[in-house]
């Protein structure tokens, strides 16, 4: 996927262009995230912009890790990000307004919402692991890459999508819902990231279907994967449903006006393992989406009751 590194991105200049910061945050998430994009516009309007903030400094370290966009070097340029990332935090509490637009509009969420800074401390600590770790013994040793890269994306939101009660006994389903998202990527996307030099796959569960790395690049090289691998995908689709399961009761722990978005992030990224199955586990030879129609007609519920509370949404013209 093209993106933009970390300086291409327009500057915005005092606290009166926050509300560009926000949009150019909108319009990353309306391009790079287009299923997660669809999901919110089932938020409150006055939530919105805080997600899309949230997104928007996720794919900027995203898009230095995994298309190596930023020149130099990616470990120089996410040092770079996180001392941008510092400054901002720290600007907000003095009043002196961040220069690059998505961090101008995290900043202001972190403030609005008083989101802990360490989440996107953990954040790029996952982000650096891309840079020198290629695979995954076991589930424990994927578990602390998917915490950074995953869980704590849950925990950034939870203050902003509000709980019904104590935050603390809705965290531990946020972050099994960012790292159920996560998983499902991997399954989807495993051909991409062997194409990148990684396997998110753990090795041990592989291996008790006799399926090695070497096994999968074959099956991804010729678009053939024999029995074996798919045994082995379907026993790890299996492991990511459950984990679906695990966050599933978070979801009523939310403020009411939040659960038809994340309930229908979930039903759309769950959708993406039926399309798995479907296609008999081929995920080595081609990219597995959901058809659009699909999505509009998973999401449709949602959209109806977000329409009966009077809240206006829209639909992205493309989805992916």
């Amino acid at each position: 996927m093209p993106g933009r590194p970390v300086d291409e991105l327009p500057e915005v200049s005092p606290a009166s262009d926050l509300d560009l910061a926000y949009e150019a945050c909108r319009r990353i998430n309306a391009r790079y995230g287009r299923t997660y994009f669809l999901a919110t516009r089932l938020l409150p309007p006055d939530s919105r912009p805080a997600v899309h903030a949230l997104y928007g400094f996720a794919r900027l370290a995203d898009e230095i890790v995994d298309n190596a966009v930023a020149p130099g070097d990616p470990a120089h340029a996410l040092n770079t990000l996180e001392k941008a990332l510092h400054e901002a935090l720290r600007d907000r509490v003095t009043g002196t307004p961040a220069q690059h637009p998505v961090l101008a509009a995290l900043a202001d969420t972190v403030r609005r919402y008083r989101i802990e800074e360490r989440l996107f401390t953990e954040f790029l600590a996952s982000m650096r692991m891309d840079l020198t770790v290629t695979g995954y013994a076991t589930f424990a040793a994927l578990a602390e890459y998917t915490h950074g890269s995953a869980g704590v994306i849950g925990l950034q939101m939870l203050p902003v999508l509000g709980t019904t009660g104590p935050r603390e006994e809705a965290a531990p389903y946020a972050a099994a819902l960012g790292e159920a998202f996560q998983l499902t990527n991997f399954l989807r996307d495993v051909g991409e990231d062997l194409d990148r030099g990684r396997l998110y796959l753990p090795a041990e569960e592989l291996a008790a279907f006799g399926v090695d790395r070497a096994m999968l690049e074959h099956a991804h090289r010729t678009g053939r994967a024999d029995r074996r691998v798919r045994r082995a995908l379907a026993h790890l689709v299996a492991c990511n449903q459950a984990v679906y399961r695990r966050a599933e009761p978070g979801i009523s722990l939310l403020r009411e006006a939040s659960r038809p978005c994340i309930g229908t992030a979930a039903r759309l990224y769950r959708h993406i393992l039926d399309e798995i199955v479907a296609c008999d586990y081929d995920v080595l030879g081609r990219r597995v989406v959901v058809p659009t129609r699909r999505r509009l007609r998973i999401a449709a519920p949602g959209l109806a009751l977000a329409a009966a509370r009077a809240l206006p949404f829209g639909v992205p013209r493309g989805t992916r």
